[in-house]
């Protein structure tokens, strides 16, 4: 494995600027996350590292050394694609041992066998090796597709939204398996994806991408509790943040427009008297869908709460971040 450096990297297609002045250290071992939404430029970002793409300006390093000027066979990084890109004709066993009977390679087939029967162990399908790849289920492929890319042992593993064809439960489950594996093998990760489950769950770094740029980086924690403007906010929590008028619950700070709460950060039982709309109960918690001056609010009430819709209950904020009317963070002052 080796540290991936990007230093102010830009790509333009067309007036597109799909990718603008993006600077980022992948450490060794490091599980990297780009979040954004679809545009954001995720997947130019990573096929710019794999070489599939040149870039207008900027610098790529892997291991300490630029590689612009290599191949994507000589930059030794193995991309996953959203899609499974399986050969259907071929066993399990054929299909993960493809890419080590490469020209490049060339490894002798005792190596082979050893590799994939590792890979196989790992991933959890040594007993599927001799299935084709159309007797599998859409899990057990995606196994076989991020195999093929973990039979390599390359310097970096690329991976563009993986997970994202599966349905949820096996989303939910391959989350665990691929966290798993990265840390068994001590890989380094660079991948993307919308969806912010996969973000908090796996990653040891999170970059928020918008438009192009790389608007904050930090651990999923970090990036949650002190987001950098609303739209950074937004990327991360389930439910979402709640954003409002600033001056909803009383004086605002100088220069906020929004206040933002997120739902475990409203307290109950004092402040302001807001409308139960509607009440989810999931088992786990509870979420109240609450109506204040005509401004909707979902937070979080004790699982076993006795209040009905057409209720009222007093809230007030706990924890409040706010926004200028740009979106930027503006301190609390506490």
């Amino acid at each position: 494995m080796a540290e991936v450096v990007l230093r102010n990297l830009s790509k333009a297609f067309g007036k597109i600027r799909a990718v603008e002045d993006v600077s980022l250290a992948v450490p060794d071992g490091a599980f990297v996350v780009l979040l954004g939404p679809t545009g954001a430029g995720k997947t130019t970002t990573l096929r710019l590292v794999a070489g599939l793409e040149r870039p207008d300006a900027g610098d790529i390093q892997i291991g300490g050394r630029s590689v612009l000027a290599h191949t994507p066979a000589q930059r030794d990084v193995a991309m996953v694609f959203q899609q499974y890109s399986l050969y259907p004709h071929m066993s399990v066993r054929d299909n993960l041992a493809f890419p080590l009977r490469s020209p490049i390679l060339r490894w002798d087939e005792a190596a082979i066998g050893k590799r994939v029967g590792e890979v196989a162990e790992v991933l959890r399908i040594s007993h599927k090796l001799d299935n084709k790849a159309t007797q599998l289920s859409g899990g057990e492929m995606q196994r076989v597709s991020i195999g093929r890319a973990l039979v390599r042992r390359p310097q970096i593993y690329l991976m563009d939204e993986p997970l994202s064809s599966l349905d949820a439960k096996l989303r939910s489950e391959l989350r665990i398996e691929l966290k798993r594996i990265q840390q068994e093998l001590g890989a380094t990760l660079l991948y993307v994806t919308h969806d912010q489950i996969e973000a908090m769950t796996m990653a040891t770094h999170v970059g928020v991408l918008d438009r192009g740029r790389l608007v904050q980086v930090g651990a999923p924690r970090e990036i949650y509790e002190n987001p950098v403007s609303v739209y950074v906010a937004e990327r991360l929590g389930q439910p979402r943040i709640n954003t409002l008028p600033a001056g909803l619950f009383g004086p605002a700070p100088a220069g906020a427009a929004t206040i933002g709460l997120r739902p475990e950060h409203i307290r109950l039982g004092e402040g302001r008297e807001a409308r139960v709309g509607r009440i989810e109960r999931l088992g786990d918690q509870t979420r109240l869908h609450l109506t204040l001056d005509g401004h909707e609010i979902v937070t979080l009430a004790e699982v076993h709460t006795r209040l009905t819709p057409g209720d009222t209950i007093a809230v007030s904020p706990k924890e409040p971040l706010y926004f200028d009317a740009a979106g930027a963070r503006v301190p609390s002052g506490r």
